[in-house]
Formats: structure tokens, C-alpha cells, sequence
């Protein structure tokens, strides 16, 4: 078996999760779309492939054992091919899910999964702080307009997301585990903005989008109605039932997740 293929291997996860194997010294093979631009660490075997194109995956699944299963898209049916190919020639699946309630696309994958014969485990991280990426250009305009600032999220660092995806990836018992991801602390998505601001040297002001402007922005930018919505209702949510902060990266890392002020600090330069 030629060891772990990391599927998303150039997203904000992936790249942390390959760079840490690979230093690590793990037999990693990246599957990507573009090789000549994946950019990933020497040692590392870059194979050429997409998943939305089930035909291109048998070179990157020879002789696998595990794969890390990012998927990059909405729709759970296109899944089930590319699950049924890694459960003829794979042992183990890990795979990044979400946080969110049954009826999604990530709840119809995870029960794909658990029909497909593989030993399984499912990260299920809430919020990722990566998205306030997307208030970037409105950071350095000093004014985020975007709804619900009163909801209330416990953001996860992407970096926590990988170190505990090379924790499940490269040790024993975590076979039929499903564990629930958050950073260590709520912040209103106001206080979000605030403190991205402080770390990037401006005052940013918080101005409340009414949620059906940002339904014809986010419906125009995603184009998947269900999503926009349920995305829509669950923020919603978060003003009178905030994110629940779990210490599941604590427990398994033996050390506190960062913090939101620690990941707005390393993005900083992204908000200038």
C-alpha cells in the first residue's frame, strides 16, 4: 500500500494536512486537477485527477489505503460513484464533513459512506473562520454589510482542522468516530469583524444586510438554492442559539484550539 491520497489537497485544509504528513514523513499522494500548479512539498506524489470525473481516479486510488475525501461540490448522488470506487481499493475513509442538520448534503454523503463497506471517520467542523476571507474587500473599505451580526459562532482554524486530520489519519481507534470540530470560543460575527480589523491595522464598522439581499448575492455566487437557505436559516439561528463550542481538538491534540484572534492575526496581509 503506497499509504494516504488527500483529495482537496491545495484548499485551505489540504495544503496544511499534505505540508504536516509529508514533514512528517507519511507516504502522501495528492490528487489535484492541475499538477504543473499544485505548488506542494517535495516528497509528495502528485496525481492528476477529479472527482467529479469518477473515470480519471483509478491512477491515484492504486494501491491506497486511505483516502481523505473532500467534496467539492453540493450534490450528494454525484458522490456515490467516487465512494464506490475508493471502497474497491481502499481500506479507510476519512472525511471532512460539517456540523449542520440531517437532510443535507454532507449528512447524505456520511450515509453513503457508512453503506460502502470502508472503515469511516467523519470531522464535522461548524464554522470555518476562512469564510470572513469573503469580507475582505469590505475590511479594507471599513464597513461589512452581511446579515445576522448578533449570531453568535465558535469559528474553527483551519490549521486545527488538518492537525486533526493527520491525528485520525496516522493513528489507530478512530474507526466509526464522528467528531464535532470548533474553535475554542463564541464571537458575535460583529466581534468577528472587530477583531479582523484590529489585526489588520483598521476600524471596521458592522452595518446588518437584510437576508434577502443576501440570498440574491449568495444565490448569484453559489447557485444552489437549498444551500443559500439553509445557510440562511442557520445563521439566523445562531442569534438566539449560538454555535455550540465543543473541546474535541483539545481532547484529541492534547492542546487548546486557536483562537479566532490567532487565525485573524496569521491572515492579516489577506484583509490589506
Amino acid at each position: 500500500m503506497s499509504g494516504i491520497l488527500i483529495t482537496g489537497a491545495t484548499g485551505n485544509v489540504g495544503k496544511h494536512l499534505v505540508t504536516t504528513l509529508a514533514d512528517g514523513g507519511v507516504p502522501v499522494r495528492a490528487l489535484v486537477r492541475d499538477p504543473g500548479r499544485a505548488a506542494l512539498p517535495q516528497g509528495v506524489e502528485v496525481v492528476r485527477g477529479d472527482l467529479t470525473l469518477p473515470e480519471t481516479l483509478a491512477p491515484a486510488l492504486a494501491d491506497v489505503e486511505t483516502v481523505f475525501l473532500l467534496w467539492p461540490g453540493f450534490e450528494a448522488r454525484a458522490a456515490q460513484p467516487v465512494i464506490d470506487l475508493i471502497a474497491e481499493r481502499a481500506r479507510r475513509i476519512v472525511y471532512l464533513s460539517a456540523h449542520v442538520p440531517d437532510g443535507t448534503f454532507h449528512s447524505e454523503i456520511e450515509r453513503s459512506i457508512q453503506r460502502s463497506g470502508l472503515t469511516w471517520t467523519f470531522l464535522r467542523p461548524g464554522g470555518f473562520a476562512t469564510n470572513t476571507l469573503g469580507w475582505a474587500e469590505q475590511i479594507r473599505q471599513g464597513v461589512v454589510r452581511w446579515p445576522y451580526g448578533r449570531a453568535s459562532r465558535a469559528l474553527i482554524h483551519e490549521k486545527d482542522i488538518a492537525d486533526v486530520a493527520v491525528h485520525v489519519l496516522t493513528s489507530a481507534g478512530h474507526g466509526g468516530a464522528a467528531y464535532s470540530l470548533s474553535g475554542p470560543e463564541r464571537l458575535t460575527q460583529a466581534e468577528q469583524a472587530a477583531v479582523i480589523g484590529e489585526a489588520a491595522g483598521r476600524a471596521v464598522r458592522w452595518e446588518d444586510q437584510s437576508p434577502e439581499e443576501a440570498r440574491e448575492q449568495l444565490l448569484a455566487a453559489w447557485g444552489d438554492a437549498s444551500f443559500v437557505d439553509a445557510a440562511l436559516a442557520a445563521w439566523g439561528a445562531f442569534v438566539d442559539a449560538p454555535e455550540e463550542v465543543t473541546d474535541t481538538v483539545e481532547k484529541l491534540l492534547g492542546r487548546p484550539a486557536r483562537t479566532f484572534q490567532e487565525w485573524a492575526r496569521d491572515h492579516a496581509a489577506d484583509f490589506r
